[in-house]
């Protein structure tokens, strides 16, 4: 197990806020790959704790179709969608305060709202072509 059972019960309370239900769809797979291995164990745990969250397993080297289809370049990735995909992607193991991060950003796709101030959403709404944005993180 990764997590322990005191964050499990905190990971559970927090996911009884989600308002619809989460996909999680991680690309994987068991061969020379660093973190796949615990980045599919830490997803396991967490789609056990809530019925509102799903999980899916696709190798990387063999669901081809699959990886194309949500762009996924590298591995661990994980997809955070809802009823929608949104393009938000997790590269690597979500651990530490990333793992926060995780758990913030599937209650805010769950909920239908990115709790983006309007002026950012106006902004936001007057690109006129696509934006492709990455934000990189490194545990401390």
């Amino acid at each position: 197990m990764m997590l322990q059972e005191r964050d499990r019960q905190v990971v559970r309370k927090r996911l009884e806020r989600l308002d619809k239900p989460i996909r999680l769809i991680n690309f994987t797979q068991e061969l020379e790959c660093e973190f796949c291995r615990e980045t599919r164990m830490l997803l396991e745990e967490v789609t056990a704790l809530s019925d509102k969250v799903s999980l899916e397993v696709y190798n990387f080297q063999t669901d081809r179709q699959e990886r194309d289809a949500f762009q996924i370049d590298k591995i661990p990735a994980t997809v955070i969608m809802g009823e929608k995909d949104y393009g938000i992607r997790y590269y690597g193991v979500p651990s530490g305060y990333e793992f926060a991060s995780l758990l913030e950003t599937m209650l805010l796709i769950s909920g239908g709202d990115s709790g983006l101030a309007q002026e950012t959403r106006r902004r936001l709404a007057q690109l006129d072509k696509p934006l492709h944005l990455e934000v990189f993180v490194t545990p401390t």
